[in-house]
């Protein structure tokens, strides 16, 4: 499994740090400790990057979604 970001492209090096780092689930102050920011400036930077647009997509393995044996086996109810 992998994260990425669609439309990255778009944004600022600053704005890129900051949505990883918000994405990954740090709250603003810490991103603003990380990045030697206020947290102001993440909030802004955050926001400037939403209006520009960007998707994260978690890319999941092939077969990570296919059900296993067992579950074909109960006739793909997996037990609910």
């Amino acid at each position: 499994m992998h994260v990425e970001i669609r439309g990255a492209e778009k944004l600022s090096f600053r704005e890129r740090q900051v949505v990883v780092l918000k994405e990954m689930g740090y709250p603003a102050e810490a991103i603003a400790r990380r990045l030697k920011l206020s947290p102001s400036s993440v909030a802004t930077l955050f926001n400037r990057a939403r209006q520009k647009g960007y998707e994260v997509v978690i890319v999941l393995p092939g077969g990570l979604l296919l059900p296993d044996e067992e579950e074909l086996a109960d006739g793909g109810e997996g037990g609910e």
